[in-house]
């Protein structure tokens, strides 16, 4: 009865083993495909989650798929990131394994692209920017910590970041304004599928991540907001599909949309 436990666990483990050698060998073909059919630089990640994997091939649909990748953009410095979530997939394991396949049913699809701090200071020409939410008033009951007359605003965003010579304070020892942290308050939305940045005034509140701002001189407030402000063109999200959220998140913007019952192209993953 002993060597009979210890053969069924040791046929439990290889099949164990088999089937997680299955996902990872679908995973690496779904890779390369996505990366050519993309014309990405490297390969993207791709998670086929669920247990166990041939239970999913033999039913040809799949949980939940999940790619990431970098992609390159000509309007935007450095590299940013395309993410897909793909729930219920519909694809025979045939079409899988061979990497051939090109258009792919699927039940439900979030997409997403992250911008993150680095590529954000590029952009903005300010190499060390910061991105915060809004805090939120202590009086509001959300237990934020914010500033005076500081409400919460999902929207909202405090930009931080040193600016190269932008004049000199008025007063004082005419010191310049290169090298002093400003922070503003910026306003964050979606409009059609352009992100809007807008800086709309400087940050007064306290907190150890969010300095406030230096005093500007009057003249030089709408230049130096205007460094702040940016509009970036989101030129569709994953396989397609149309921007509906944009937020702050973790130093990121994130830009998210969504799709219900499409079939969606492979080669889409990544197409300014």
């Amino acid at each position: 009865m002993r060597k009979l436990i210890i053969g069924l666990l040791i046929l439990a483990g290889l099949a164990v083993v088999i089937d997680f050698g299955a996902a990872a060998y679908s995973e690496y073909r779904v890779s390369r495909a996505l990366r050519v059919g993309a014309d990405l630089s490297a390969d993207p990640e791709v998670t086929i989650h669920g247990f166990p994997f041939f239970g999913q091939a033999l039913d040809g649909r799949y949980q939940s798929v999940g790619i990431r990748a970098q992609a390159v953009r000509p309007d935007i410095p450095g590299q940013i990131y395309v993410e897909a979530n793909l729930t219920g997939v519909r694809l025979p394991f045939r079409d899988l394994s061979d990497g051939k396949v090109r258009r792919v049913p699927v039940e439900k699809l979030d997409a997403r692209m992250v911008i993150e701090p680095v590529e954000l200071g590029r952009l903005f020409n300010i190499p060390d920017l910061q991105v915060h939410s809004r805090p939120a008033d202590k009086s509001d009951g959300t237990g934020g910590s914010g500033g005076s007359g500081m409400t919460t605003n999902a929207d909202g965003l405090i930009l931080t970041g040193t600016l190269p010579g932008t004049g000199s304070r008025e007063g004082g020892n005419g010191a310049q304004l290169a090298g002093d942290k400003v922070s503003v308050q910026a306003e964050l939305k979606l409009v059609g599928d352009q992100v809007e940045i807008t800086a709309t005034g400087f940050y007064r509140g306290t907190g150890p991540d969010l300095p406030t701002s230096v005093e500007i001189p009057e003249a030089e407030r709408p230049a130096v907001l205007a460094r702040f402000s940016r509009t970036i063109d989101t030129k569709e999200l994953p396989f397609g599909i149309t921007p509906t959220k944009v937020f702050a998140l973790g130093g990121q913007i994130q830009v998210e949309g969504k799709g219900e019952n499409v079939t969606i192209d492979l080669d889409r993953l990544q197409r300014p």
